[in-house]
């Protein structure tokens, strides 16, 4: 069976997904950017970047173990429910009760009530259905698109409209928060099959035991991507932390907008065609040629035209984060590539791969981080975060070849078989 209209159609749809989030996204950094200043940006930075740590601490893997899963979805859907649920409790209990040492930590006390704040949206979230998955799972990108989008929309009219109201910081939790709540509402209502609170231990080791290592990838991918800020706050303080974030948000749209959109859309093809090598080689190579080439237009567009752009979106007092956004254009465009190779370990059950590239740029950044720092300010958390990814290349190029080398001819008996090494089980050895 041919994917490649799968592919075009999912493409298209995710990238309508991200086109309205980025539509939106900018639409509230520029209402917002005018409203509040880089100190309550900053301070929005901590509490984000709390939470999403804690996020990734508790990662469970979930929605990969229910994509890569040949059953059906119903068998798992209510541990995993369960298991959301416990993870959204748990990330609550430890914001409320480390917020005052977080704020201490920063050096910003007006961080504690925000950060108590947003300790509400993960607990929201917990609710979520997992069955949002099967748009993914089944290819069904048209109905992720439409509800997406209509969160997304959600998020940024409320975010909107409390700043305009409040000029309050808080405005952005609000969007948060309020779009959970849809989110919970309208896929325990639409999206089957429905969970229960039940649990089935079978079920429930499964997706702690395939999900270990995605949660070992998602912590050192965090840290590897969050690292500099923390350093950047804690050093430097949380008015350059927001300067940096919003740099950073800029150069990161090769991959948010290129490579994330098609990864999330190989993924699931790549696990139908996990026994076709050849096939799945030759899908793997037009994926990242095509992610790479497309980045890195828009990398250059934006590195050629930086004031124009930033004093376009953003007003002119933002205008000194130029020379950290064009070293970390050069980041994003090259952290493009891991996207699509990341698609191909997962769906090959390789999750040890993944977790391994991303622990070789964790521990580059780890050490190069606070000295550049210290010795660059800003543009020294560019230089850590364009080092750490230079590293990681070559560990990503070698994990890819040794998973689609050419396979050799073995005869047994009767039958000829064509084998290749270091294959997902089950797909190693087919007949000629």
């Amino acid at each position: 069976m041919g994917y490649k209209n799968n592919i075009i159609k999912g493409i298209s749809w995710m990238s309508g997904v991200r086109g309205v989030t980025r539509g939106l996204g900018f639409l509230k950094i520029v209402v917002l950017a005018r409203v509040l200043s880089p100190l309550q940006f900053g301070i929005f930075g901590i509490a984000s970047l709390v939470l999403s740590l804690l996020e990734t601490l508790t990662e469970t893997g979930i929605n990969i173990v229910l994509i890569q899963s040949k059953g059906e979805l119903s068998e798992y859907i209510n541990s995993a429910w369960v298991v959301s649920i416990i993870r959204g409790i748990v990330i609550t209990s430890l914001l409320i009760i480390s917020s005052p040492f977080i704020a201490s930590f920063f050096h910003t006390p007006d961080a504690v009530g925000i950060l108590l704040f947003i300790s509400l949206v993960p607990f929201v979230r917990g609710f979520i259905n997992p069955a949002e998955v099967k748009f993914q799972k089944e290819l069904k990108f048209h109905l992720q698109f439409w509800f997406q989008s209509g969160l997304l929309l959600i998020d940024a009219l409320t975010t909107i409209m409390f700043v305009l109201v409040t000029h309050s910081v808080y405005s952005l939790v609000w969007g948060m928060l309020v779009s959970a709540v849809f989110e919970v509402i309208l896929s325990l209502m639409f999206i089957k099959p429905s969970p229960r609170f039940a649990i089935d231990k079978g079920y429930f080791k499964e997706i702690f035991h395939k999900g270990s290592w995605v949660t070992a990838y998602t912590i050192f991918n965090y840290i590897a991507e969050n690292a500099d800020n923390a350093v950047v706050g804690r050093v430097m303080g949380a008015t350059p932390l927001g300067f940096y974030q919003i740099a950073y948000k800029i150069s990161i749209l090769p991959i948010t907008e290129i490579s994330d959109v098609i990864s999330s859309v190989v993924f699931p093809v790549y696990t139908k065609i996990v026994e076709e090598v050849e096939r799945l080689r030759a899908a793997f190579l037009k994926t990242i040629i095509t992610v790479f080439v497309c980045s890195l237009i828009i990398g250059i567009i934006i590195f050629l035209f930086p004031t124009e752009i930033v004093s376009i979106l953003l007003g002119s007092e933002w205008l000194s984060i130029i020379p950290v956004l064009k070293i970390l254009l050069i980041y994003g465009v090259l952290r493009t590539i891991a996207g699509p190779a990341s698609a191909l370990f997962l769906s090959l059950g390789k999750q040890n791969y993944v977790s391994a590239m991303v622990f070789v740029r964790f521990i580059v950044l780890i050490v190069a981080i606070y000295p550049l720092v210290h010795m660059f300010g800003l543009i020294g958390a560019g230089y850590a975060q364009l080092l750490a990814v230079t590293v990681e290349l070559p560990f990503l190029f070698y994990f890819s070849y040794i998973l689609l080398k050419k396979k050799r001819q073995v005869t047994l008996g009767q039958d000829t078989y064509l084998i290749t090494e270091d294959m997902v089980k089950g797909s190693d050895i087919s007949p000629k």
